[in-house]
């Protein structure tokens, strides 16, 4: 079992999202698509599913407030993608995320 003060670490659970698979990192582009850093593969919101998410609180700093997002597409690619949280937060990642996770609220309400 991890050791909850190692689990907070961001870079401690970026190596354990590797080991699970998730070695794609991620960007959101100005067309609104998620970007693999490696390649030219990009996917739209329809694409993409939040397996995970991360929350990381600065302890002497708020500036260093971030969130992880653990992400799997639908050709298989898993990967992840930061962002800091609150007044520092990216919009474009926050917006995209956002679409995804309203998605993935609707494709329940329609499973039930």
């Amino acid at each position: 079992m991890q050791d909850k003060e190692e689990e907070r670490s961001l870079i401690n659970v970026e190596a354990r999202l590797n080991k699970e698979g998730y070695t794609q990192d991620f960007r959101v582009t100005e067309d609104n698509r998620l970007q693999a850093l490696t390649g030219d593969k990009s996917y739209s919101v329809e694409e993409v599913k939040i397996v995970d998410f991360f929350r990381f609180e600065g302890e002497t700093n708020p500036d260093d407030m971030a969130i992880l997002y653990a992400i799997e597409c639908t050709d298989g690619t898993k990967g992840t993608i930061s962002n800091s949280y609150g007044p520092y937060a990216d919009q474009s990642i926050d917006a995209f995320l956002k679409m995804v996770e309203d998605r993935g609220k609707n494709l329940d309400k329609s499973d039930k």
